[in-house]
């Protein structure tokens, strides 16, 4: 256990809500550089909480088994110390020790390391890969700051009893516990639920530091937050934004230590959340990798609706660039439909028709397509056409082609390979039919004065106008039967009977179950997109391409 001087009894701290860069480790010092300066000078703070891994970003993945990474971590830890004069800081690294890496977090103090921590649990599952990098520590971590003991725990450390009963045990008076926790609907529900039972089973305050900011196909929310010994909140910082929470630590006249924030921030509606996190990610996939904005295709229904309303909260209506590609079976509606919206949002907006791509590529087929019945091949060729038009844009003005195809498409191959999966990220990659749904009209509601997306496109029955007259029910189940046989398989792995079990026809269940085994192939090669359900398809969905598993799976 290590000391350091202050006013006895009371430490004020900072718990800094941060967005950091996988792999840019300078630019992730000077971010935590500059939340140190602003709660020692403006905050007056003697402590401030950095997140897990701020240094280098999380997850860095296989980054972290290059030499030069190590190097760059060492140099800004070094640096680091030199910020600490007036201050102590936990920040959160990787720690390369013989062979060995380690999620860790140090305490520096008067340009000293003061206290080490280790991770404890290492998590393997969903979108995680711990095991794979780090090995495990097994030893609590106190530290004493103005006369209060404090315990360090890392992420997943506080979702089973060890660590933290460790820490109880050998002393700690307050739990800090620093993440990189990513969102996914109910999860800030779930983190303060688990935080309770700790808390509560050793009457022990907690505070709490979460990460924001989107990376690759994960968002983080932040949500940091303050729970005192008998599980209320007491404070608690906005998501989806960087931001401080401002925390008064105490012993009280009882000796027991109190807590304290100067906020609460409120917790989010269903829709309001995930729609956050769709713009937080799409935000930044785009600025991180270094685009200057993004092409989509607005074709007048709501996917590619929802889709431009989240880039233009995320990036600007500058930013962004609709184009329309009608064909014969495009409807009137369509056309005025998009034309509305990008009139209402303020877009680039251009219309091409790709009916002399089409006929083109059907004439130079037709020898060879003689004597075939016209099917999805005919369709598939208007996707490819608006693909080229679309990706040929991209690569001249150097915009970041977004798709707009949703989880419940995706789930069962309702898309075109090279057509409208072209693209370099997918915002509604997460999001069931239903979901989207109910997105385009929590977006509506938030500028009812102004709607962005025409309410015709909301109310019309869903089409992909690839053939006359043409609707998804004419291919697919109703999305309201769809959506929840997709849900009980992908996100709870449960099986054919079990499904029937909840009510649902068993044909209808075989047929949905096969058509997501045979479309694996489709889903290896499409873009990546937010993560915002517990189980995407992405890092944390893993089943082989080839396969000769069958539904049900009782033949």
């Amino acid at each position: 256990m290590s000391g350091v001087a202050t006013n006895a009894d009371s430490v004020k701290v900072v718990l800094a809500q941060l967005n950091p860069l996988v792999g840019d480790v300078a630019g992730n010092l000077a971010m935590c550089i500059e939340a140190i300066h602003r709660a020692r000078d403006e905050q007056r703070a003697q402590l401030v909480v950095l997140p897990e891994m701020i240094l280098c970003g999380y997850p860095p993945e296989d980054l972290l088994l290059h030499a030069g990474l190590q190097r760059r971590v060492s140099r800004a830890l070094d640096t680091l110390r030199t910020e600490t004069a007036d201050i102590a800081v936990i920040v959160g690294y990787p720690e390369y020790v013989d062979g060995h890496i380690y999620n860790a977090a140090c305490v520096l103090s008067g340009g000293e390391r003061i206290a080490e921590y280790r991770k404890w649990l290492l998590p393997n599952y969903q979108v995680f890969d711990e095991k794979r990098y780090f090995t495990p520590g097994d030893a609590p971590t106190l530290f004493t700051l103005g006369g209060v003991t404090f315990g360090l725990t890392i992420c997943e450390d506080v979702w089973e009893p060890p660590p933290a009963a460790a820490a109880a045990e050998a002393g700690a008076e307050c739990l800090i516990a620093i993440n990189g926790s990513p969102y996914s609907e109910g999860a800030q529900q779930r983190r303060e639920h688990v935080v309770r039972e700790r808390a509560t089973a050793h009457q022990l305050p907690v505070l709490y530091t979460n990460m924001v900011g989107g990376q690759d196909e994960l968002v983080f929310d932040g949500g940091s937050f303050v729970m005192a010994g008998d599980g209320d909140i007491v404070g608690r910082a906005a998501p989806f934004e960087v931001t401080d929470l401002l925390v008064n630590v105490q012993r009280d006249d009882d000796g027991r230590i109190s807590v304290g924030a100067d906020s609460i921030a409120p917790l989010l509606a269903r829709e309001d959340s995930i729609y956050r996190a769709l713009v937080c990610g799409t935000q930044d996939y785009v600025r991180k990798n270094g685009f200057p904005g993004i092409i989509l295709g607005l074709s007048g229904g709501i996917d590619s609706a929802l889709t431009m309303a989240i880039a233009v909260d995320a990036l600007g209506a500058d930013a962004v660039h609709a184009v329309m590609m009608p064909y014969h079976y495009t409807s009137d509606m369509s056309r005025e439909d998009a034309a509305l919206q990008a009139q209402r949002m303020g877009v680039t907006y251009d219309v091409i028709s790709i009916a002399p791509m089409v006929e083109a590529t059907l004439g130079q087929l037709a020898p060879l397509f003689e004597g075939l019945q016209e099917d999805t091949t005919e369709e598939n060729i208007q996707s490819r056409s608006r693909g080229v038009l679309l990706m040929a844009l991209s690569n001249k003005t150097g915009r970041m082609l977004l798709t707009t195809g949703n989880k419940s498409e995706m789930a069962v191959g309702y898309a075109t390979l090279y057509g409208d999966m072209a693209g370099g990220f997918a915002p509604l990659k997460d999001c069931s039919k239903l979901t989207v749904f109910a997105l385009a009209r929590h977006r509506n509601s938030l500028t009812p004065e102004a709607p962005p997306i025409p309410q015709r496109v909301i109310d019309r029955p869903p089409s992909a106008e690839l053939r006359p007259d043409q609707e998804d029910t004419d291919s697919l189940p109703p999305y309201e039967i769809l959506d929840a046989i997709l849900a009980a398989f992908v996100e709870r792995d449960l099986s054919v009977d079990d499904i029937c079990d909840l009510g649902f026809d068993r044909d209808t269940v075989v047929r949905v179950l096969s058509m997501v085994r045979r479309n694996e192939y489709k889903r290896r090669q499409a873009p990546p997109g937010v993560r915002v359900s517990r189980r995407a398809f992405g890092r944390d969905w893993r089943y082989p391409i080839t396969s000769g598993y069958v539904f049900p799976e009782d033949v």
